[in-house]
């Protein structure tokens, strides 16, 4: 990685771990995190664990970047870093932004978590930025780890004393879990058993959530707040950064290095095939072309964002045909948590249309997905306007709906209400 970025990198249990190290070190508690509404929520946790107050950034409805030239001056002048997400491996405006934190003063962070591989006017997402953190176990595909690259090679040494301070001690049982799943996750697909395996899962308490977003937890959340900020907060936060990846802070074993090693190893023939699965779902009728002049070669996307009129429609006719679609991030998190939690966008639409109607299809099952749309007669989305009724909103398939102004509101007592 370091010789792939032309920076020295950290190895990390995860890439939310790697965040949190990097936002611990330039942000004092307290700080204000410019960040995207349409994001995983354990990232919006991990803020919440450094003690900074989440601030949403208006988006872009084609693709969900962040829209530099819509973030009002009063916001700008009130940060104390900017964090990109890079959603699905479309980067987001680092010149941008970084333009931006230089006359500012502040940090950009890029979580390159989706992007390893992608690139702006010729240059790597994750070279922007103070520290970029990128995720092995996504587009490498090795399950595991995470990589905290920095731009001043003089930081590394306190990085790795604040990382190892943080590492809980390695498992057995967990190791070994790591060693055999890969074989058995096969061996449930070649029996055709995926259903019933998830269905088990359940049963079993083993499934962290049940829906897009994770349960706030208002009594628990109210809890752990005065830790925000403090060596403690990550344990004190650990039962929502943890979720779908226990171990994200356990000290790897040998299995997984050397595992993670083999598949960094093969990491350019994973992105020469998520472009050409890219290429494929970008002519397609339910893309949406960012603007601008096409690159000379597409993006090796990790997960390309279709726009269709019937998400959880399409999602559930994709099952049928045992294609899974997982990476959803609705609704956005201003209206997920509310003023007690966060800034909200200045102009939310984009990112509720977006979270709406985005079908994050895999490249690597680009030619399966077309044909089941094409057959289907699925309809792509309606043309974003701004002030389109908000409706109503589904979580996944099945799920109950939710009307979309449902949200946590702060009152003067404090106490927040649904």
């Amino acid at each position: 990685m370091r010789e792939r970025l032309g920076r020295d990198c950290l190895y990390v249990p995860s890439c939310r771990l790697a965040m949190y190290l990097a936002l611990r070190h330039w942000c004092r508690p307290g700080g204000r995190v410019l960040m995207s509404p349409v994001n995983d929520d354990v990232i919006f946790f991990v803020v919440l664990a450094a003690g900074l107050r989440p601030v949403q950034a208006p988006l872009r409805p084609e693709d969900g970047s962040i829209d530099v030239a819509a973030v009002p001056e009063s916001v700008w002048h009130g940060l104390s870093a900017v964090l990109t997400v890079n959603l699905y491996g479309n980067p987001d405006p680092a010149p941008e932004l970084r333009s931006r934190c230089h006359l500012l003063g502040i940090p950009l962070i890029e979580d390159v978590a989706h992007a390893l591989g992608s690139e702006i006017e010729g240059r790597l997402v994750g070279t922007f930025g103070e520290a970029s953190v990128f995720s092995l176990s996504k587009l490498p595909g090795a399950g595991t780890g995470g990589v905290l690259a920095i731009a001043d090679p003089a930081l590394r040494p306190g990085f790795e004393r604040a990382r190892d301070e943080l590492l809980t001690a390695g498992s057995l049982p967990s190791e070994l879990a790591y060693g055999v799943r890969p074989y058995a996750e096969a061996g449930v697909r070649g029996l055709r058993l995926t259903a019933a395996a998830r269905a088990a899962v359940r049963l079993l308490g083993l499934v962290d959530r049940t829906d897009i977003r994770q349960s706030l937890r208002i009594d628990e959340l109210r809890r752990a707040m005065p830790a925000a900020g403090f060596p403690r907060a990550l344990a004190d936060f650990d039962s929502w950064i943890r979720v779908d990846m226990h171990d994200y802070r356990m000290r790897p074993g040998g299995l997984r290095l050397r595992r993670t090693e083999r598949m960094v190893a093969r990491l350019d023939d994973r992105l020469a095939a998520h472009r050409a699965g890219t290429a494929k779902l970008l002519a397609s009728r339910w893309a949406v072309r960012r603007p601008g002049p096409a690159p000379d070669r597409p993006q090796p996307l990790f997960r390309v964002p279709l726009l269709v009129a019937d998400r959880n429609a399409a999602i559930a006719l994709l099952a049928e045909h045992r294609i899974a679609t997982g990476y959803l991030y609705d609704p956005p998190l201003d209206d997920y948590a509310g003023e007690w939690l966060t800034d909200a966008s200045p102009s939310p639409d984009a990112a509720r249309y977006f979270a709406r109607h985005a079908l994050p299809v895999d490249p690597l099952k680009a030619e399966r997905v077309l044909a089941v749309l094409e057959r289907s007669g699925v309809a792509p989305a309606p043309p974003f306007t701004t002030g389109r009724p908000a409706g109503r909103r589904t979580g996944t398939p099945g799920a109950a709906a939710v009307d979309e102004t449902v949200q946590l509101r702060a009152y003067p007592h404090g106490e927040p209400r649904v």
